[in-house]
């Protein structure tokens, strides 16, 4: 694992390089000075996807999901919590599919909610349904940055 990591900013899109060493000191953006992790889940879209999971140097979990959807809405606030729980150690975003239907389609999302975690933009795990709080973290654990 590099010594440093790129991180996009959640506020401003802008990349940012960060020590891995450093992950836990609150780091901020070097354009906007914000805070990079702001212990919830991030929204994505076709604007920032690029800078927040495709050049991100840690691993981003992205729920896929939409407002209609039953499961999504029972999963949000599980999803908010564990990312609470696990920030630094690996980004939570969410993609609402009805507004990105193009993302959406690129990664041939079928069911919602879906989950994907993708490192340096590839895509290494795949989890579509429900899962509650101690199975999402089960199914995170290898992914986690030490």
């Amino acid at each position: 694992m590099p010594e440093s990591l790129t991180l996009g900013c959640p506020h401003c899109g802008a990349v940012n390089r960060v020590g891995q060493s450093r992950l836990h000191d609150a780091p901020r953006c070097g354009k906007c000075k914000r805070a990079l992790f702001t212990g919830e889940p991030v929204e994505l879209t076709a604007g920032n996807f690029r800078a927040l999971v495709e050049r991100s140097g840690l691993p981003v979990v992205v729920d896929f999901w939409a407002s209609w959807c039953g499961p999504c809405k029972t999963m949000a606030p599980i999803f908010a919590a564990v990312a609470r729980e696990l920030e630094p150690r690996i980004r939570f975003a969410k993609l609402d599919t009805e507004a990105e239907p193009a993302l959406a389609g690129r990664f041939g999302i079928r069911s919602i909610p879906t989950l994907i975690v993708f490192r340096e933009g590839h895509e290494v795990a795949r989890q579509p349904g429900l899962l509650q709080g101690g199975q999402l973290r089960r199914w995170l654990e290898p992914q986690l940055l030490a």
